[in-house]
């Protein structure tokens, strides 16, 4: 029952950030100079920024810009991981050392550092976050789906399936693939909410989406100064992002759990 909630919550951000236009008519980047840090009010419900804008507008809008961003980072991420892991898993020797010393290496790093480091080198825009926070989390897909491939390949009806001549291709694309999807997907569930934090903190340093475009990160990074004379600014943005997180890190976690069982019913005689 208590992961019920996660996931209406999830569906409700997800729901309101696709229906936008048809939950608020304000355009989010519209400047009005006559209701400047605005309250909460039943006109504007999170109230105004300091240039007038509707921030219930920009908190809906530039939902679309971090869950975007973010979930094209995971899926990019992922493919590249889920290449690196079953090319090394498979092959073994040289390949392996290979691919997992570039894992190490990217592993060594602080992540958001990396990321931020690959912001500065391009041009600051959303496609940029996105590449820096796909170029840092595929090393953590990768050494784990490693591991899955690692047992996989050992059992018999993958010996059986190179017994009766089926290509490497093959073997990886149909056989071992599949044995390692859930795992991916619940590696995927599990570092969604670290990609949100990822790329509101990049664009909180401005290093994402430039202004006006908003997006959560910015839009707290914008504010901050007013955080105490005006906090709605900032504390719905914020509310944004730590609901999201928290949502996906306990379904992550419910997934984590369902697939650690299916697993152990599997190994069961």
């Amino acid at each position: 029952m208590f992961i019920k909630l996660p996931i209406i919550v999830l569906m409700f951000i997800v729901l309101a950030v696709a229906f936008a236009p048809y939950l608020t008519h304000y355009d989010p980047v519209a400047i009005n100079l006559d209701e400047i840090k605005a309250a909460p009010s039943p006109r504007h419900l999170f109230g105004t920024d300091s240039k007038g804008r509707d921030v219930l507008a920009r908190v809906l809008y530039g939902g679309r810009i971090s869950l975007g961003v973010s979930f094209a980072a995971a899926l990019v991420s992922l493919c590249i991981g889920f290449t690196a892991g079953l090319i090394s898993g498979y092959y073994g020797r040289w390949t392996d050392t290979l691919l997992m010393a570039v894992v190490d290496l990217t592993l060594a790093f602080p992540s958001l550092l990396l990321a931020i480091g690959i912001s500065v080198v391009l041009p600051p825009t959303k496609f940029t976050v996105m590449a820096a926070i796909a170029l840092v989390g595929w090393a953590s897909f990768a050494r784990l789906i490693r591991g899955q491939v690692l047992k996989v390949k050992e059992m018999a009806y993958v010996e059986a399936a190179r017994s009766l001549g089926a290509s490497n291709l093959r073997v990886m694309v149909v056989h071992i693939f599949p044995q390692c999807l859930s795992l991916g997907l619940v590696i995927l569930g599990i570092k969604f909410s670290g990609y949100i934090l990822t790329e509101a903190s990049l664009s909180f340093l401005g290093l994402g989406p430039q202004p006006p475009t908003p997006s959560w990160g910015n839009m707290i990074g914008d504010n901050r100064a007013y955080i105490l004379s005006e906090p709605w600014m900032v504390l719905f943005p914020g509310l944004a992002i730590a609901a999201t997180a928290l949502c996906f890190n306990l379904f992550g976690d419910y997934m984590q759990e369902r697939f650690s069982n299916l697993y152990d019913r599997q190994r069961r005689p």
